[in-house]
């Protein structure tokens, strides 16, 4: 049986990779636990333990190999395969995630972008076309598509979710305000609620005052 591995761990795998690229970019070769741990402000235990969950990948005495880890925490997170996204919603938070060129080094490609406002359809953005939404099955029957953005006002959400779902999306990478209810068998879903983040942040603000 396969290993579950938590959430927990999981969220933590980007930074991971993100930091590793940044030190790639330094030409440095390799690094321990513990400077690794200095530099992301996380304990040396933590991160072993992470990794331990896939292998280890370290040499006592040695460190780890940047590139090697670098290579392998990208095939855990499948970046070592690319993944077409479509966005649907083609307001200005679709064209920011569209206009975002640095997915596409991460496997991440966005072909193409679907509304219902008739003055957009055969707009392009980043040479990426928006569609109509009545074209949407059409489409997902005729290209390969693994993720679905949804960057759309809530209330069409979960109409679309479930329509996404039956056409055979395989993820939904969700920015509308509300939490879908699909059936996680179908679908892998991955909420993003940027009004949460920014509320977390003016409780860390107010906290913050309270003590100074």
């Amino acid at each position: 049986m396969e290993k579950e591995i938590s959430q927990a761990v999981i969220r933590r795998m980007p930074r991971y990779y993100r930091y590793l690229g940044d030190l790639l970019d330094q030409g440095v070769e390799r690094i321990s636990s513990n400077d690794l741990s200095e530099l992301m402000k996380v304990t040396a235990s933590q991160i072993r333990q992470d990794l331990n969950n896939f292998g280890g990948f370290g040499q006592q005495g040695y460190g780890y190999n940047v590139q090697f880890l670098y290579d392998e925490i990208g095939k855990i997170l499948g970046l070592n395969q690319q993944h077409t996204i479509i966005v649907i919603g083609a307001g200005n938070l679709g064209q920011a995630l569209a206009n975002y060129a640095k997915f596409e080094k991460r496997g991440f490609v966005i072909i193409a972008m679907f509304d219902v406002k008739p003055e957009l359809k055969g707009k392009k953005c980043r040479d990426i076309p928006v569609y109509m939404m009545d074209e949407l099955e059409d489409f997902c029957k005729n290209h390969s598509v693994d993720i679905a953005a949804l960057t759309l006002p809530k209330d069409f959400a979960p109409e679309i979710a479930d329509k996404l779902v039956k056409l055979g999306i395989h993820a939904i990478w969700n920015f509308a305000h509300v939490d879908l209810d699909v059936d996680e068998k179908e679908v892998v879903v991955e909420n993003v609620h940027l009004s949460d983040s920014l509320m977390q942040l003016t409780y860390n603000i107010v906290k913050k005052k309270a003590q100074s």
